[in-house]
């Protein structure tokens, strides 16, 4: 089980708590503003993008290659990117803070 917190555009916390599947399904199953998921999670849009808490980095690990490439056509995407479809939950992201991305 894993406790994630998304901070949205409006400053807004929410606090979810999930077993299994990704990050981007448990944001867009529970409404998370600012996370749609439009692609369903096959990593080919960024509507699902987040910026990961910099001391949490170490628990989501960093992007692939092929996240890397769709974050590069986001402006807004920096080093603390990732695409929430590709975050796997599981005890490991437990307390991960995520910044929905604008």
């Amino acid at each position: 089980m894993a406790k994630i917190t998304f901070i949205t555009n409006d400053n807004e916390t929410i606090v979810l708590e999930a077993a299994s599947g990704s990050v981007m399904e448990l944001a867009v199953e529970h409404n998370v503003k600012g996370i749609d998921g439009d692609c369903g999670g096959v990593c080919s849009c960024a509507t699902c993008h987040v910026h990961v808490r910099p001391e949490d980095m170490e628990k989501t690990g960093s992007a692939s290659e092929i996240e890397t490439d769709m974050l590069e056509l986001d402006d807004n995407a920096d080093a603390y990117s990732r695409l929430s479809c590709q975050l796997e939950v599981s005890a490991i992201l437990d307390g991960v803070v995520l910044k929905v991305a604008k």
